[in-house]
Protein backbone atom coordinates (compact mmCIF):
# COMPACT_ATOMS: atom_id res chain seq x y z
CA UNK A 1 0.00 0.00 0.00
CA UNK A 2 1.22 3.48 -0.81
CA UNK A 3 0.57 6.82 0.80
CA UNK A 4 -1.60 7.85 -2.18
CA UNK A 5 -4.09 4.99 -1.61
CA UNK A 6 -7.52 6.18 -0.50
CA UNK A 7 -9.39 5.19 2.63
CA UNK A 8 -12.49 3.20 1.62
CA UNK A 9 -15.81 4.32 3.17
CA UNK A 10 -18.92 2.12 3.11
CA UNK A 11 -22.06 3.87 4.33
CA UNK A 12 -25.37 5.21 3.06
CA UNK A 13 -25.84 7.42 6.12
CA UNK A 14 -25.24 10.93 4.78
CA UNK A 15 -24.58 12.46 8.19
CA UNK A 16 -22.07 9.75 9.06
CA UNK A 17 -20.48 10.09 5.62
CA UNK A 18 -19.98 13.82 6.13
CA UNK A 19 -18.24 13.13 9.44
CA UNK A 20 -16.01 10.43 8.01
CA UNK A 21 -14.98 12.61 5.06
CA UNK A 22 -14.21 15.45 7.47
CA UNK A 23 -12.04 13.20 9.66
CA UNK A 24 -10.17 11.90 6.62
CA UNK A 25 -9.42 15.49 5.66
CA UNK A 26 -8.14 16.21 9.17
CA UNK A 27 -5.80 13.22 8.89
CA UNK A 28 -4.61 14.33 5.46
CA UNK A 29 -6.09 11.27 3.74
CA UNK A 30 -7.95 10.86 0.47
CA UNK A 31 -11.25 8.97 0.67
CA UNK A 32 -13.21 6.81 -1.76
CA UNK A 33 -16.88 6.09 -1.12
CA UNK A 34 -18.53 2.87 -2.33
CA UNK A 35 -22.26 3.57 -2.64
CA UNK A 36 -24.96 0.91 -2.83
CA UNK A 37 -23.27 -2.19 -4.21
CA UNK A 38 -20.46 -3.97 -2.35
CA UNK A 39 -16.95 -2.68 -3.13
CA UNK A 40 -14.93 -4.28 -5.88
CA UNK A 41 -12.02 -6.56 -4.99
CA UNK A 42 -9.62 -3.83 -6.13
CA UNK A 43 -11.23 -1.27 -3.83
CA UNK A 44 -11.44 -3.67 -0.90
CA UNK A 45 -7.92 -5.06 -0.96
CA UNK A 46 -6.21 -1.90 -2.16
CA UNK A 47 -7.43 0.48 0.55
CA UNK A 48 -5.08 1.08 3.50
CA UNK A 49 -8.14 1.28 5.78
CA UNK A 50 -11.84 0.46 5.42
CA UNK A 51 -14.47 2.37 7.40
CA UNK A 52 -17.82 0.56 7.50
CA UNK A 53 -20.83 2.51 8.71
CA UNK A 54 -23.10 0.70 11.13
CA UNK A 55 -25.92 1.08 8.59
CA UNK A 56 -24.03 -1.30 6.27
CA UNK A 57 -23.77 -3.98 8.97
CA UNK A 58 -27.40 -4.44 9.91
CA UNK A 59 -28.13 -7.67 8.09
CA UNK A 60 -27.35 -10.96 9.79
CA UNK A 61 -24.33 -12.52 8.18
CA UNK A 62 -23.86 -9.61 5.79
CA UNK A 63 -20.35 -9.27 4.40
CA UNK A 64 -18.80 -5.84 4.02
CA UNK A 65 -16.45 -6.90 1.25
CA UNK A 66 -15.00 -9.80 -0.78
CA UNK A 67 -13.27 -11.36 2.23
CA UNK A 68 -11.83 -10.83 5.67
CA UNK A 69 -8.87 -8.49 5.84
CA UNK A 70 -7.05 -6.40 8.46
CA UNK A 71 -7.70 -2.69 8.78
CA UNK A 72 -11.52 -2.75 8.81
CA UNK A 73 -13.29 -0.53 11.36
CA UNK A 74 -17.00 -0.41 12.16
CA UNK A 75 -18.18 3.14 12.89
CA UNK A 76 -21.49 3.88 14.53
CA UNK A 77 -23.25 6.49 16.66
CA UNK A 78 -25.61 4.66 19.02
CA UNK A 79 -23.69 3.73 22.17
CA UNK A 80 -26.82 2.07 23.58
CA UNK A 81 -27.04 -0.45 20.73
CA UNK A 82 -25.17 -3.39 22.26
CA UNK A 83 -25.74 -5.49 19.12
CA UNK A 84 -23.14 -3.40 17.29
CA UNK A 85 -20.36 -5.41 18.91
CA UNK A 86 -21.84 -8.68 17.68
CA UNK A 87 -22.15 -7.24 14.17
CA UNK A 88 -18.54 -6.13 14.35
CA UNK A 89 -17.45 -9.67 15.25
CA UNK A 90 -19.53 -11.11 12.42
CA UNK A 91 -17.90 -8.71 9.95
CA UNK A 92 -14.42 -9.48 11.28
CA UNK A 93 -13.59 -5.84 12.04
CA UNK A 94 -10.54 -4.85 14.07
CA UNK A 95 -12.32 -2.21 16.11
CA UNK A 96 -15.74 -0.69 16.78
CA UNK A 97 -15.77 3.10 17.18
CA UNK A 98 -18.54 5.53 18.06
CA UNK A 99 -18.76 9.15 16.97
CA UNK A 100 -18.30 11.77 18.21
CA UNK A 101 -16.62 10.20 21.25
CA UNK A 102 -13.93 8.33 19.31
CA UNK A 103 -13.09 11.03 16.76
CA UNK A 104 -9.50 11.50 17.97
CA UNK A 105 -8.85 7.77 17.94
CA UNK A 106 -10.32 7.43 14.46
CA UNK A 107 -8.21 10.30 13.09
CA UNK A 108 -5.11 8.58 14.50
CA UNK A 109 -6.04 5.29 12.83
CA UNK A 110 -6.65 7.00 9.49
CA UNK A 111 -3.37 8.92 9.62
CA UNK A 112 -1.41 5.84 10.66
CA UNK A 113 -2.91 3.87 7.77
CA UNK A 114 -2.04 6.37 5.06
CA UNK A 115 1.27 7.58 6.47
CA UNK A 116 2.58 4.24 7.66
CA UNK A 117 3.78 3.46 11.19
CA UNK A 118 6.42 6.18 11.05
CA UNK A 119 10.19 6.02 11.27
CA UNK A 120 12.40 6.42 14.32
CA UNK A 121 13.12 10.10 14.97
CA UNK A 122 15.87 11.43 17.20
CA UNK A 123 14.46 14.45 19.06
CA UNK A 124 17.00 16.89 20.46
CA UNK A 125 16.25 19.96 22.55
CA UNK A 126 18.69 22.83 23.08
CA UNK A 127 18.42 25.46 25.79
CA UNK A 128 20.78 28.07 27.20
CA UNK A 129 22.11 28.19 30.74
CA UNK A 130 21.93 31.97 30.47
CA UNK A 131 21.06 34.56 27.86
CA UNK A 132 23.51 34.67 24.96
CA UNK A 133 24.94 31.24 25.69
CA UNK A 134 24.72 30.21 22.04
CA UNK A 135 21.93 27.66 22.30
CA UNK A 136 20.11 28.88 19.18
CA UNK A 137 23.34 28.68 17.17
CA UNK A 138 23.82 25.09 18.32
CA UNK A 139 20.20 24.21 17.49
CA UNK A 140 20.56 25.62 13.98
CA UNK A 141 23.89 23.85 13.49
CA UNK A 142 22.53 20.49 14.58
CA UNK A 143 19.66 20.76 12.10
CA UNK A 144 21.93 21.92 9.25
CA UNK A 145 24.46 19.17 9.99
CA UNK A 146 21.76 16.48 9.99
CA UNK A 147 20.45 17.74 6.63
CA UNK A 148 23.93 17.82 5.14
CA UNK A 149 24.34 14.15 6.15
CA UNK A 150 21.23 13.30 4.12
CA UNK A 151 18.85 12.88 7.04
CA UNK A 152 15.40 14.42 7.23
CA UNK A 153 15.85 17.47 9.44
CA UNK A 154 13.20 19.58 11.18
CA UNK A 155 13.99 22.61 13.35
CA UNK A 156 11.29 24.00 15.65
CA UNK A 157 11.69 27.45 17.18
CA UNK A 158 9.90 27.14 20.53
CA UNK A 159 10.87 30.59 21.82
CA UNK A 160 8.29 33.25 20.88
CA UNK A 161 10.68 35.99 22.06
CA UNK A 162 13.71 34.77 20.16
CA UNK A 163 13.22 36.86 17.02
CA UNK A 164 12.67 33.96 14.61
CA UNK A 165 15.19 31.34 13.52
CA UNK A 166 14.48 32.00 9.84
CA UNK A 167 16.64 35.14 10.22
CA UNK A 168 20.03 33.35 10.52
CA UNK A 169 18.92 31.12 7.63
CA UNK A 170 18.27 34.17 5.46
CA UNK A 171 14.69 32.98 5.02
CA UNK A 172 12.57 35.83 6.38
CA UNK A 173 10.80 36.18 3.03
CA UNK A 174 10.68 32.50 2.14
CA UNK A 175 7.14 31.25 1.66
CA UNK A 176 5.79 28.74 4.15
CA UNK A 177 3.96 28.44 7.43
CA UNK A 178 5.14 30.05 10.67
CA UNK A 179 3.89 29.41 14.20
CA UNK A 180 0.94 31.86 14.00
CA UNK A 181 -0.62 29.62 11.32
CA UNK A 182 -0.43 26.61 13.65
CA UNK A 183 -1.45 28.08 17.00
CA UNK A 184 -4.92 26.56 16.71
CA UNK A 185 -3.58 23.06 15.95
CA UNK A 186 -5.18 20.32 18.02
CA UNK A 187 -4.96 16.53 17.90
CA UNK A 188 -3.45 14.67 14.97
CA UNK A 189 -1.64 16.56 12.22
CA UNK A 190 -0.48 14.91 9.03
CA UNK A 191 3.31 14.60 9.04
CA UNK A 192 3.44 14.87 5.27
CA UNK A 193 1.26 17.99 5.29
CA UNK A 194 3.44 19.60 7.97
CA UNK A 195 6.62 18.98 5.96
CA UNK A 196 5.03 20.44 2.85
CA UNK A 197 3.81 23.53 4.73
CA UNK A 198 7.14 24.49 6.33
CA UNK A 199 9.85 26.46 4.51
CA UNK A 200 12.83 24.40 3.35
CA UNK A 201 16.06 26.27 4.09
CA UNK A 202 19.51 24.71 3.68
CA UNK A 203 17.83 21.30 3.67
CA UNK A 204 16.02 21.99 6.95
CA UNK A 205 12.25 22.12 7.43
CA UNK A 206 11.97 25.16 9.71
CA UNK A 207 9.07 26.19 11.94
CA UNK A 208 9.86 29.70 13.08
CA UNK A 209 8.07 32.82 14.28
CA UNK A 210 7.10 35.74 12.11
CA UNK A 211 8.23 39.26 12.85
CA UNK A 212 5.36 39.90 15.28
CA UNK A 213 6.41 37.34 17.91
CA UNK A 214 5.42 37.69 21.55
CA UNK A 215 2.46 35.31 21.21
CA UNK A 216 1.76 32.69 23.82
CA UNK A 217 2.28 29.23 22.40
CA UNK A 218 -0.59 26.89 23.38
CA UNK A 219 0.47 23.56 24.81
CA UNK A 220 -1.98 21.75 22.51
CA UNK A 221 -0.32 23.25 19.44
CA UNK A 222 3.14 22.27 20.67
CA UNK A 223 1.97 18.72 21.36
CA UNK A 224 0.37 18.32 17.93
CA UNK A 225 3.27 19.82 15.97
CA UNK A 226 5.99 17.83 17.72
CA UNK A 227 4.05 14.58 17.46
CA UNK A 228 3.60 15.20 13.74
CA UNK A 229 7.26 16.11 13.21
CA UNK A 230 8.40 13.01 15.12
CA UNK A 231 6.56 10.65 12.76
CA UNK A 232 8.73 11.46 9.74
CA UNK A 233 12.06 10.00 10.85
CA UNK A 234 15.45 11.70 10.82
CA UNK A 235 16.34 14.41 13.33
CA UNK A 236 14.03 16.88 15.06
CA UNK A 237 15.71 19.80 16.87
CA UNK A 238 13.79 22.08 19.23
CA UNK A 239 15.25 25.45 20.25
CA UNK A 240 13.83 26.02 23.73
CA UNK A 241 13.43 29.09 25.95
CA UNK A 242 15.00 29.13 29.41
CA UNK A 243 11.64 29.92 31.06
CA UNK A 244 9.55 26.76 31.31
CA UNK A 245 5.90 27.49 30.50
CA UNK A 246 3.33 24.80 29.62
CA UNK A 247 4.37 24.60 25.96
CA UNK A 248 8.08 24.37 26.79
CA UNK A 249 7.32 21.72 29.41
CA UNK A 250 5.47 19.68 26.78
CA UNK A 251 8.45 19.89 24.45
CA UNK A 252 10.89 18.90 27.20
CA UNK A 253 8.94 15.73 27.95
CA UNK A 254 9.14 14.65 24.28
CA UNK A 255 12.93 14.95 24.00
CA UNK A 256 15.25 11.99 23.63
CA UNK A 257 18.19 14.20 24.56
CA UNK A 258 18.38 17.69 26.06
CA UNK A 259 21.49 19.86 25.62
CA UNK A 260 22.14 22.70 28.06
CA UNK A 261 24.64 25.21 26.65
CA UNK A 262 26.68 26.94 29.36
CA UNK A 263 29.73 29.20 28.89
CA UNK A 264 32.70 28.35 31.08
CA UNK A 265 32.24 31.16 33.59
CA UNK A 266 31.06 31.24 37.18
CA UNK A 267 28.15 33.62 36.59
CA UNK A 268 26.80 31.46 33.78
CA UNK A 269 27.08 28.35 35.94
CA UNK A 270 25.04 30.03 38.69
CA UNK A 271 22.29 30.97 36.22
CA UNK A 272 22.36 27.49 34.69
CA UNK A 273 21.59 25.91 38.06
CA UNK A 274 18.16 27.55 37.98
CA UNK A 275 17.54 26.21 34.47
CA UNK A 276 18.54 22.71 35.56
CA UNK A 277 16.17 22.98 38.50
CA UNK A 278 13.25 23.81 36.20
CA UNK A 279 13.91 21.84 33.04
CA UNK A 280 16.02 19.02 34.40
CA UNK A 281 13.11 17.23 36.03
CA UNK A 282 11.22 17.07 32.70
CA UNK A 283 13.95 15.71 30.39
CA UNK A 284 14.78 12.02 30.41
CA UNK A 285 18.41 12.77 29.47
CA UNK A 286 19.84 16.27 30.01
CA UNK A 287 23.52 16.85 29.21
CA UNK A 288 25.89 19.79 29.34
CA UNK A 289 27.51 21.46 26.36
CA UNK A 290 30.37 23.60 27.69
CA UNK A 291 30.83 26.67 25.48
CA UNK A 292 34.53 27.45 25.58
CA UNK A 293 35.48 31.02 24.71
CA UNK A 294 38.79 32.85 25.17
CA UNK A 295 39.17 33.86 28.81
CA UNK A 296 36.64 31.38 30.23
CA UNK A 297 37.95 30.04 33.53
CA UNK A 298 35.89 26.86 34.02
CA UNK A 299 36.62 23.78 31.88
CA UNK A 300 33.81 21.51 30.77
CA UNK A 301 34.43 18.74 33.27
CA UNK A 302 34.36 21.22 36.14
CA UNK A 303 31.11 22.76 34.89
CA UNK A 304 29.59 19.30 34.58
CA UNK A 305 30.61 18.42 38.12
CA UNK A 306 29.17 21.63 39.55
CA UNK A 307 25.89 21.25 37.64
CA UNK A 308 25.74 17.47 38.21
CA UNK A 309 25.15 16.80 34.53
CA UNK A 310 26.85 14.42 32.07
CA UNK A 311 29.17 16.30 29.72
CA UNK A 312 28.14 16.07 26.06
CA UNK A 313 31.29 17.89 25.01
CA UNK A 314 33.21 21.15 24.91
CA UNK A 315 32.27 23.49 22.09
CA UNK A 316 35.06 25.87 21.06
CA UNK A 317 34.18 29.36 19.93
CA UNK A 318 33.83 29.85 16.16
CA UNK A 319 34.49 33.42 15.00
CA UNK A 320 32.52 34.90 12.14
CA UNK A 321 29.12 33.30 12.81
CA UNK A 322 27.31 36.63 13.03
CA UNK A 323 28.82 37.84 9.75
CA UNK A 324 27.87 34.58 8.03
CA UNK A 325 24.31 34.86 9.38
CA UNK A 326 23.97 38.33 7.84
CA UNK A 327 24.79 36.70 4.50
CA UNK A 328 22.14 34.01 4.98
CA UNK A 329 24.57 31.28 6.06
CA UNK A 330 23.24 29.67 9.27
CA UNK A 331 25.47 28.31 12.05
CA UNK A 332 26.96 24.97 11.02
CA UNK A 333 26.77 25.73 7.29
CA UNK A 334 30.57 25.63 7.02
CA UNK A 335 31.37 21.89 7.02
CA UNK A 336 34.95 22.66 8.06
CA UNK A 337 34.00 24.79 11.05
CA UNK A 338 34.29 23.81 14.69
CA UNK A 339 30.52 24.00 15.19
CA UNK A 340 29.82 21.61 12.32
CA UNK A 341 32.50 19.22 13.58
CA UNK A 342 31.00 19.22 17.07
CA UNK A 343 27.49 18.55 15.71
CA UNK A 344 28.70 15.78 13.42
CA UNK A 345 30.39 14.01 16.32
CA UNK A 346 27.34 14.39 18.55
CA UNK A 347 24.92 13.10 15.91
CA UNK A 348 27.23 10.20 15.13
CA UNK A 349 27.10 9.17 18.79
CA UNK A 350 23.33 9.46 18.82
CA UNK A 351 21.68 6.25 17.70
CA UNK A 352 19.05 6.45 14.93
CA UNK A 353 16.52 4.87 17.25
CA UNK A 354 14.84 7.49 19.46
CA UNK A 355 15.92 7.33 23.03
CA UNK A 356 19.24 5.56 22.46
CA UNK A 357 22.10 8.01 22.81
CA UNK A 358 25.63 6.83 23.45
Amino acid sequence: MTECASVLILTEDEELLDDLLRLCAVAGAEAEVAHGAPPTAEQWWGAPLVLVGDDRALGAGERAGPGRRPGVLLVGRDLDDHRVWARGVALGVEQVLHLPWDETRLVDRIADAVEGPGQPTLTLGVLGGRGGAGSSSLACALAVTAARAGRRSVLVDADPLGGGLDVPFGGERTAGSRWPALLSARGRLSGTALDEALPLLHGVRLLSWDREGGIRLPVEAMRSVLASARRGGGVLVVDLPRAVDEAAAEALTQLDLGLLVVPGELRAMTAARRVVGGAGALVRDLRLVARMRPGDALPGDELARMLRLPLAGELPDEPGLSVAAEMGEPPGADPGGTLAAFCTALLDRAQPRAGAVA
